[in-house]
């Protein structure tokens, strides 16, 4: 029973939600959903995207482009600012699991930011028992992230950025599992984000004056990470995201943003099995052992490694539509779509949020409402609140250039 409760853990954190199935039979057997370590890593944790179908990569930078494109914070508008975001999860399932999000930037200079981000899973509390159903203890397993941004303008319209953090996912604490040796403890790694943003506010569409933005990000670049020995080492979800944006402005006081972001997890894909008779178990058929498989050779060729050839890699690919409509920069209303392909996850859900801006304060709303009924992601709400201030102006001099003018 202590295993099977880690399992369960493990489980939810692998995403409850999917509802693609493993295909059992008596040559082998397939399952082609990825998953990995440390999941919570691609949970959307704002509300300004979440509302977005989770698109965030190339929209405009707040405090939470330290988690969409950290290429994008030099971009940000006000001098200093701070988010705060909180999500009840699988509200549906359970009521004490929750994620938080705390996030913060600076302008170091006019073309530069810096920023922090700090990122908060709760499981709730899980009873342990051994294999006779006794219990033995309980537990309230916890992931978190806490990582640092720089962003610098590289011209007028171009930014690129670099994040470090440090991970750490603790879903049993240290406990030795009855009737063996193999100890559980936590989990950690220090991984990377890198991206770039790109912004053209000077197009015109239709006679009405238009900004196209372009984003792109490789985040959790990082190292393997186990829960128990060095044998069973699991990749952490490194992900490239591209993002593109173009708002056009309707009137004097509105304008809407188009919006698309499309991902690809960079690790290996899930491999096919063959039952051989002669080892009495089953074995890989095509595709690479996640396990033994290194970072950097997984991340490279999580391109070409899919058993089913190209079009299977095509799969692999998430696609987050969105739009938001902006009245007079005060009230904002949001709608979007993510989509997932029915054999990699079938993550199907459309979402949609409401925002609102007031002098040095803001706050965000998102709705979640899956596809497909009786999904454990119904429901879902997120809540962000904003805090963006300006320095006082010292002088009434011009401003300095922009790096590249």
């Amino acid at each position: 029973m202590f295993v099977k409760k880690i399992i369960l853990v493990l489980f939810i954190l692998f995403g409850i939600s999917l509802t693609a199935s493993a295909q059992f039979g008596v040559s082998g057997y397939q399952n082609k959903v990825i998953t990995t370590a440390v999941p919570f890593l691609t949970i959307s944790p704002d509300a300004r995207s979440g509302a977005l179908g989770d698109a965030g990569a190339a929209i405009t930078p707040d405090a939470n482009a330290v988690y969409w494109n950290v290429g994008k914070l030099a971009f940000v508008q006000k001098d200093y600012g701070a988010s705060i975001s909180y999500t009840p999860w699988l509200r549906k399932l359970v009521n004490d699991m929750s994620i938080a999000q705390l996030s913060g930037y600076a302008k170091i200079r006019k073309n530069e930011a810096i920023g922090i981000n700090f990122k908060y899973f709760k499981l709730g509390e899980i009873q342990f028992t051994d294999n006779a159903g006794n219990k033995l203890q309980t537990y309230r397993p916890n992931e978190f992230l806490v990582g640092v941004v720089y962003s610098r303008k590289m011209s007028t319209n171009w930014s690129v950025g670099l994040g470090i953090k440090y991970i750490r996912s603790d879903l049993a604490g240290n406990v030795t599992i009855p009737g063996s040796n193999t100890v559980a403890k936590p989990a950690s790694t220090a991984a990377a984000d890198i991206g770039v943003y790109h912004v053209n506010p000077n197009l015109t569409l239709a006679g009405r004056p238009t900004t196209f933005s372009f984003g792109a990000t490789i985040t959790d670049l990082g190292g393997k990470v186990t829960y128990t020995d060095n044998d069973n080492r699991e990749f952490i979800p490194t992900n490239l995201r591209l993002g593109f944006a173009g708002t056009i402005e309707v009137d004097q006081f509105s304008k809407v943003t188009l919006m698309l972001d499309i991902n690809k997890l960079m690790v290996p894909s899930t491999p096919t099995y063959r039952y051989d008779s002669t080892e009495s178990k089953y074995v890989i058929d095509k595709g690479k052992d996640p396990h033994t498989t290194g970072v950097l050779s997984g991340v490279l060729g999580s391109f070409g490694d899919a058993p089913g050839g190209f079009s299977e890699e095509l799969q692999e690919f998430i696609l987050n539509p969105g739009i938001e409509y902006w009245y007079n920069d005060l009230f904002a209303a949001r709608a979007g779509f993510h989509y997932e392909n029915k054999n990699k996850g079938n993550r199907k859900y459309v979402t949609l949020g409401l925002g609102v801006r007031y002098n040095l304060f803001g706050l965000d709303f998102a709705y979640l409402i899956p596809v497909a009924q009786n999904n454990p992601l119904a429901e879902t709400l997120r809540f962000t609140l904003h805090f963006d201030f300006a320095k006082q102006a010292k002088s009434t001099g011009p401003a300095p250039d922009e790096v590249g003018e």
